[in-house]
């Protein structure tokens, strides 16, 4: 068993330390992937590399001066972690639509599939609310 749901908080836990890139790359095989269905800031979704995954938790981690996972419910079947949680981000600074302060809100569904203590894939569905 690798314990998907341990590895899935703790990914959770270290982004909420704010680590980011290289510091993640442990939690990850070389192959790893995420697959994020349309949403609101990513409106055709995508599929993204372990590569591609680290960078843009640095570049999240630059826009963020903090965020929290709640996880509302899981299930472990096997070598996937099903999460119901609850995503609060708070902007660090001005870019774009977003402002200093500003608190953004996702429910996500999530399928986070391991190997070898490692996360092999996510599947998200990320459902933001209004940013206002």
């Amino acid at each position: 068993m690798n314990n998907a749901l341990t590895i899935a908080r703790t990914l959770y836990a270290a982004l909420e330390a704010g680590h980011q890139g290289p510091q993640l790359r442990p939690l990850f095989h070389d192959d790893a992937y995420t697959l994020e269905h349309p949403n609101l800031i990513k409106p055709r979704g995508a599929r993204v590399d372990s590569a591609s995954m680290l960078r843009a938790s640095e570049s999240g981690a630059a826009l963020l001066a903090s965020q929290r996972y709640d996880v509302l419910s899981a299930l472990e079947i096997d070598d996937t972690a099903i999460l119901r949680l609850t995503w609060t981000g708070v902007i660090a600074r001005e870019l774009g639509p977003f402002r200093e302060g500003q608190i953004l809100t996702a429910r996500i569904a999530q399928f986070i599939t391991a190997r070898e203590g490692r996360i092999a894939s996510i599947e998200t569905y990320d459902c933001y609310e209004p940013f206002a």
